[in-house]
């Protein structure tokens, strides 16, 4: 089996693995301890949302899992719509790891419900010492993270994000190819 396979139909190449999102939580340490980063207790899921009652099934359920797991862990869930057409199910809570969980449940649902592929991206805000926000996001199709760091008005801080790719070193699976560090402007969280 090789390439003709793949293009042919006879074999699907394999995804990343699904479980990269929580090496997050493991940086998420070196963050707080070495960086001076802290989390800004929300995190999102983004995703191309489709109007068949499966979907939003699928969709409404997991909103309500997360919402019924609030009194434990204080999660509480909103979603928004972009002027793309994107649905941003945000989730907001103080224990950063209960957000990495939360984002996982509501994308691990989508996938085996067979809608894997309409998922964007998962962004977890941050801000520095100087109360700076600045964004990890993670490409479900990659399975790598990227940093995305504003400075204004469709302005990024280029030379921040590679500092901070630099400063990350092996905690998290960083997306190489710096071009497809994609910018994503008005972030809801």
């Amino acid at each position: 089996m090789g390439f003709l396979d793949v293009v042919l139909g006879k074999r699907k190449l394999a995804g990343p693995a699904p479980d990269r999102l929580f090496a997050i939580s493991t940086a998420y340490v070196k963050f707080e301890t070495e960086l001076g980063i802290t989390s800004r207790g929300s995190a999102a899921i983004v995703f191309q949302p489709l109007s068949s009652a499966d979907f939003q099934s699928i969709v409404t359920e997991m909103e309500q899992v997360v919402r019924g797991t609030s009194s434990d862990s204080g999660i509480t869930v909103d979603t928004s719509d972009d002027s793309y057409g994107f649905r941003w199910l945000v989730l907001h809570g103080k224990d950063f790891d209960d957000l990495v969980v939360g984002i996982n449940a509501v994308s691990g649902s989508l996938e085996v419900g067979g809608y894997g592929d309409r998922v964007l991206c998962a962004v977890f805000a941050f801000e520095d010492q100087q109360r700076r926000p600045l964004y990890w996001i993670y490409n479900y199709k990659r399975g790598s993270f990227y940093p995305f760091v504003p400075a204004g008005a469709q302005q990024r801080d280029n030379e921040r994000e590679l500092v901070l790719k630099a400063q990350v070193g092996a905690e998290l699976p960083v997306e190489q190819e710096l071009e497809r560090w994609f910018p994503l402007w008005g972030i809801p969280i």
